[in-house]
């Protein structure tokens, strides 16, 4: 396994509520809303030949996630891109992630927060792959399904890429990684199929065609989108549908995606097995085609 390298001590350069700092010094106060109550939102996303692939897209959601957990970021979409292409800039990134962050402080300490402060930060580091299968590389990632559902939508913000959220699939992938699994495929309250811990899903019907979930109970995530439209610019055919899990079964190929996943190749989801097919490679082609032209 290789070396874990700390977070909070790392070379290089942090921008925090308006201004670069060293790494090291970018903290918070241990006694910060965000760390008690989950009032966190945040994002990910990708350098690619030093440009951050779908950048607005994701400045725009960050803003969008902190409104549905009634947070007011002080800042634009634009001055978050270029704060965030500052960062890249800063640090010499040419291939990465890219993490903005928005937190409450540490002005109240209950469940009541008007009154905290809106604290913006954005690191970037170096990443490798997202997904090294225990299976092989040629082998796709193997998902366990996970006894923890995504929730109803009324009870928790599905479509804030909140940090809450997120508990969820951490809890869920922990037992698959113990079970010898890469992640877990997960369902929805109804038992419907949803995503992985953190990844939309994606199947590949006989004829070719592909089929994706609903995004109900989960984040309707930016490469999800893309892959979308590029299956439609492709003449792909493509259904967003609900899927059950007996329905797993009659799919011949399958694929997650995400902005740290990318397009990685499912080769497994408990005892049924895929393999990496023609369709997953073409999008995964594709895929790589676009983030490094992108129009």
């Amino acid at each position: 396994m290789a070396e874990l390298i700390p977070f909070d001590d790392r070379d290089g350069t942090i921008w925090f509520n308006g201004k670069m700092m060293p790494w090291r010094d970018a903290q918070t106060h241990i006694l910060c809303h965000g760390l008690h109550y989950a009032s966190s939102v945040f994002e990910g996303e990708r350098v690619y030949d030093g440009r951050i692939f779908k950048l607005r897209e994701h400045s725009e959601r960050l803003i969008h996630s902190a409104e549905i957990l009634d947070m007011k970021i002080p800042y634009t979409a634009k001055e978050l891109d270029d704060v965030c292409n500052a960062v890249v800039k800063e640090n010499g990134l040419s291939y990465g992630y890219v993490r903005p962050v928005a937190w409450r402080g540490s002005e109240q300490m209950a469940i009541s927060a008007q009154q905290t402060t809106i604290h913006v930060a954005i690191a970037c580091w170096e990443v490798p792959k997202y997904f090294f299968p225990k299976g092989g590389e040629d082998q796709g990632i193997a998902l366990l399904t996970s006894d923890w559902r995504r929730p109803d939508p009324t009870t928790v913000p599905v479509q804030s890429k909140a940090a809450g959220v997120y508990m969820i699939g951490t809890i869920a992938k922990h037992k698959a990684d113990r079970s010898g699994y890469d992640d877990v495929l997960m369902l929805d309250y109804k038992g419907r199929v949803a995503e992985s811990s953190g990844s939309n899903i994606f199947f590949i019907t006989k004829d070719g065609g592909l089929k994706t979930p609903v995004p109900e109970c989960f984040l309707n995530g930016i490469t999800r989108q893309t892959v979308i439209q590029m299956a439609s610019e492709m003449n792909i055919p493509l259904e967003v549908c609900t899927i059950m899990p007996d329905e797993i079964n009659d799919f011949v190929e399958c694929f997650v995606t995400g902005t740290a996943a990318e397009i990685t190749a499912v080769g497994k989801i408990d005892d049924k097995e895929f393999p990496v097919g023609p369709v997953t490679k073409r999008i995964q082609e594709a895929y790589r085609e676009l983030v490094h032209n992108p129009s």
